[in-house]
């Protein structure tokens, strides 16, 4: 098996782990779940409307300058 390294926040590490050990398994044992999942699904051409009507709910009241738009 390969090993791999990624970035990810540490709080949402902790709760994987947290809700892992719940389940009895590691977090790397549904990673690993996960990536057999995602590697072996078919990709879905992406639906810009399916998207948008998804958060239709999110109304913006005023207008966004290009430098709030572009915060990371």
């Amino acid at each position: 098996m390969k090993s791999i390294t990624f970035r990810a926040d540490e709080r949402a590490i902790e709760k994987a782990r947290l809700k892992a050990s719940k389940l009895k398994r590691s977090l790397n044992d549904i990673f690993n779940d996960w990536l057999r999942t995602f590697s072996e699904s078919e990709s879905k051409d992406f639906d810009i409307d399916n998207y948008l009507k998804r958060f239709e709910y999110v109304k913006i009241n005023r207008k966004i300058s290009r430098e709030e738009a572009n915060e990371r």
